[in-house]
């Protein structure tokens, strides 16, 4: 549930919402993500901390840049388990998603290795 909390406060975020659009695209570097909103480097690199936290995104270093990527199964997990305390249907998409995760997760294993 802690998690759940962590995420939902990430989200509520409007820039924090932009960037994990922009993440939904393709992977950026943090000078890049900043450079798509008028507010300073240091506050972009807070909401990008936060959404780090919150298990959203990732980053990996490359040199002198971060990139960031977005946790996509994650941030659905997590809203799929909130909506599963609220609504009976979604315990059968919860599932679903599940399997979906695992299978997806399976097959980029199963191509790495080729």
């Amino acid at each position: 549930m802690k998690q759940e909390i962590a995420v939902f406060e990430a989200i509520s975020s409007h820039v924090r919402r932009r960037i994990l659009a922009y993440l939904s695209q393709t992977d950026l570097s943090a000078g890049e993500i900043a450079s798509r909103f008028d507010i300073s480097k240091p506050t972009v690199s807070r909401h990008l901390s936060v959404l780090e936290n919150a298990g959203l995104i990732t980053s990996r270093r490359e040199g002198q840049f971060v990139y960031y990527h977005l946790n996509r199964d994650h941030l659905v997990s997590n809203i799929y388990d909130f909506l599963a305390d609220f609504c009976p249907v979604s315990r059968t998409f919860k599932k679903e998603s599940k399997t979906l995760a695992l299978a997806r997760k399976a097959k980029k294993e199963g191509n790495a290795h080729e």
